[in-house]
């Protein structure tokens, strides 16, 4: 049985203008300066320069503007022209709907890719068609890190299906060693052990060399596991010998691919705040970039003005003063939407810098207090979700370097005293600790815990070892050095 029932129904909806500042804020500086150009293309209301005194659709004489205002005679109803709808459908960017500017790539630069390097190469070996195209299907093979990983028959069955070229895997082999005597030293390896003896091959030949080639050929597991007792009986050897050995082995590139067979990505960090300490006191700025000169165009606004006075029921006056007066709303909220993003941004690094005072004036990562985005958010009044999205996308200068805005946030530690301790500066003791370890008799994860909990630090072993392996650094084991 079918009913129509009645419900009332409360929810709430974004505003086109709370979209845009969403999608502002989490911008970083370096690409405001594009997204601001990008606006104005498409906006002609929208232009650079300050604001003058005496412009009508300035904010300065509208700040009760609130997107419905009449601009001139009472009897024009903006409503016959534009309604909501047709405002949100105004096509600003960053309003496609999706995720398109959250995946916005940070510029890069340009250089030759490996894989073109690598083709060039094998134009200069003298080779005949089949085995040039046996060549290319190799080098298109490696992956980001230089190594090839498919096996050769695969290869053999790409190129009989994709380019009808019937191979044995002996040829195949032939080519690769061919392309194993490239530049970087290393690339187009099947294995980490082959990798390191393709950059040992290239090496002077001398005792240490030797030694080194033959630990990885018969000895890698044991080498890997820092079991160098086993390795030094097994080849007899000295210890001395053993460690000219090992240390050549580690100065070896074990990714000789560097950063991929693409281009190679650089990401340019500019700071969107700058601290400076005049005498103890910190003074905070904006980048200069975070704040740029914006203005509603005056002739845009004339000509609203020019047809406000016009007759008012002609159709395609009334097209023409909804395209103005659309473009002129947009232009407005997207220069609130940049006044807001310079106020929130400013209001949450003052909240950090208040929160973390000592470490500002000093640099010193173990006067870091623990601080999370609900203490800031909580401070400033505003939602968690805004506080995390400049911190995770903004960078602040100060005298001892620039830090991402995250780099500040941590969880906190109990300690003897009853005060926590954040988690970065337990993790900045373990380095310490470790650091001056000796290499022969690395730290256990337990002793480490201990010698925490002697400085007063309540930390369990399955903490200690979480923390070290965000440091980067291995077990006690694979610690040792000779």
């Amino acid at each position: 049985m079918q009913r129509l029932d009645l419900r009332q129904l409360l929810s709430q909806k974004l505003s086109p203008q709370q979209i845009q500042f969403i999608k502002l804020l989490q911008i970083p500086t370096v690409e405001l300066e594009a997204r601001i150009k990008e606006e104005m293309e498409v906006n002609p209301a929208l232009e650079e320069g300050r604001e003058e005194a005496d412009t009508e659709y300035s904010d300065t004489e509208g700040d009760d503007y609130e997107g419905e205002e009449d601009y001139g005679k009472d009897d024009i109803d903006i409503n016959d022209y534009l309604n909501d709808d047709e405002i949100s459908g105004y096509k600003m960017q960053g309003d496609r709907g999706g995720d398109d500017d959250d995946d916005r790539e940070m510029p890069i630069a340009v250089t030759t890719s490996l894989t073109d390097n690598l083709l060039d190469q094998l134009g200069f070996l003298d080779l005949d068609d089949k085995q040039y195209n046996i060549g290319m299907q190799l080098i298109g093979s490696i992956d980001n890190d230089g190594y090839i990983r498919r096996e050769l028959s695969s290869i053999a069955n790409d190129l009989a299906f994709s380019q009808n070229i019937e191979t044995s895997e002996e040829e195949i082999e032939q080519v690769l060693h061919m392309i194993q005597t490239f530049d970087p030293a290393g690339i187009a390896a099947r294995d980490l052990p082959e990798c390191l003896l393709l950059q040992l091959e290239r090496r002077e030949q001398d005792a240490t060399t030797v030694l080194a080639e033959r630990i990885i050929r018969d000895s890698f597991e044991e080498f890997t596991k820092k079991h160098y007792q086993k390795i030094q009986s097994r080849f007899g050897v000295t210890e001395e010998e053993l460690k000219k050995a090992i240390d050549l082995i580690i100065k070896l590139n074990p990714k000789p691919g560097g950063a991929g067979a693409g281009m190679t990505r650089v990401q340019y960090i500019i700071p969107d705040f700058i601290l400076t300490n005049e005498n103890g006191q910190l003074q905070l700025s904006l980048n200069a970039r975070n704040a740029p000169d914006l203005r509603i165009s005056r002739s845009y606004a004339d000509m609203f003005d020019a047809y406000d006075k016009s007759d008012k029921k002609d159709k395609k006056l009334k097209e023409t003063v909804a395209f103005v007066k659309q473009k002129l709303d947009a232009a407005k909220w997207f220069i609130d939407a940049i006044r807001q993003r310079q106020n929130t941004l400013l209001r949450t690094m003052e909240s950090i810098i208040k929160y973390q005072h000592e470490f500002f004036l000093e640099g010193d990562e173990s006067k870091l207090r623990p601080m999370i985005l609900k203490d800031i958010a909580e401070d400033i009044g505003m939602d968690i979700s805004t506080v995390s999205r400049v911190a995770n996308s903004k960078a602040v200068q100060t005298e001892f370097g620039i830090y991402p805005l995250k780099y500040f946030f941590s969880e906190g530690i109990a300690t003897d005293s009853g005060e926590d301790a954040s988690s970065r500066e337990v993790k900045h003791i373990l380095k310490e600790i470790i650091d001056k370890e000796s290499k022969r008799k690395p730290l256990s994860d337990e002793k480490i815990e201990k010698m925490l909990n002697e400085k007063g630090y309540n930390i369990a072993r399955r903490t200690v070892a979480k923390y070290r392996e965000q440091l980067n650094i291995p077990v006690a084991r694979l610690r040792k050095e000779l």
